[in-house]
């Protein structure tokens, strides 16, 4: 073989190890577009993901919007649009708003739930949760809608904090519809004790009672200027994920809560009336 061909494979060998280098960067990239993503869920393409989940849930609320509009038990606040959980009098109120679809609503919840109960128990913290359906309008599906519905029926039994926390400790990937179907969501309602045979909770869930409560919430989400889910408020200040230039961690939460209630008295007063068993129907 002559000099000239060796050459020639040579430099044919080097373009094409120049090439998958290349390819192997771009796949880099593209992995950590995708994990950075999932990570932070609706917050690392705000305004995109916004904009796109506004136009996608005005149609659907525009098509559901038949039928009166059935708040949950015991909800509060503006519309009756927030459930809240804890101490009424708490001297600090932390304001959540979720998507039971959503990636980084489940790191949230899975990550300072010890943390959050914890302050509730101690009267220091009431949590007023609000439910929306971004999720549904970015990927497609209706499982944002029908989870929000069933933890609106457990709110009725009087058991939406546990359901709440259920749903989010199984949550399926976020391209995965599978909160969609009623069945999984009564499925999931047996891990919660009671929940599952409380009278009126199946046939609220399967009937859609609070549909257009979750629509109604997911509006005000929409024009409330949120920038994605979760969207989290002490006092309603933001504190994810971070307050100022700190970065939230549960140490750094508890002492932000602190803060907020130096010289308050603990709260007593519970915030919803205690579970009875009462029928959602």
């Amino acid at each position: 073989m002559s000099e000239k061909n060796r050459e020639a494979k040579r430099s044919a060998r080097e373009r094409l190890q120049e090439q998958r280098e290349r390819d192997k960067k771009r796949e880099r990239r593209r992995r950590t577009l995708v994990v950075s993503a999932a990570v932070v869920g609706v917050l690392g393409v705000a305004a995109a993901i916004g904009l796109v989940a506004s136009n996608a849930n005005e149609d659907k609320s525009e098509r559901g919007a038949a039928g009166p509009v059935l708040a949950p038990s015991g909800a509060q606040g503006k519309d009756e649009l927030s459930i809240p959980v804890g101490k009424a009098d708490a001297p600090s109120t932390l304001t959540v708003w979720e998507d039971f679809r959503c990636p980084a609503c489940a790191q949230f919840e899975n990550a300072f739930r010890d943390t959050i109960k914890e302050l509730e128990t101690d009267g220091q913290l009431k949590v007023d949760y609000h439910l929306a359906t971004i999720i549904d309008g970015n990927m497609g599906g209706t499982g944002s809608l029908r989870a929000a519905n069933a933890a609106a029926c457990a709110q009725d039994a009087g058991k939406f904090a546990p359901y709440h926390d259920t749903l989010f400790q199984n949550q399926p990937p976020e391209p995965d519809d599978a909160f969609a179907d009623n069945a999984r969501l009564l499925e999931l309602a047996g891990k919660v004790d009671g929940l599952e045979s409380a009278p009126g909770f199946r046939q609220c869930v399967e009937d859609g009672k609070h549909d257009k409560w979750v629509m109604n919430s997911n509006v005000a989400f929409q024009k409330g200027g949120f920038s994605g889910t979760p969207t989290v408020l002490l006092n309603g200040e933001s504190v994810f994920p971070k307050k100022g230039a700190e970065n939230i961690t549960p140490d750094n939460f508890k002492r932000w809560v602190r803060e907020a209630n130096k010289g308050k008295r603990p709260g007593t007063a519970p915030a919803t009336p205690p579970d009875t068993g009462a029928s959602p129907s």
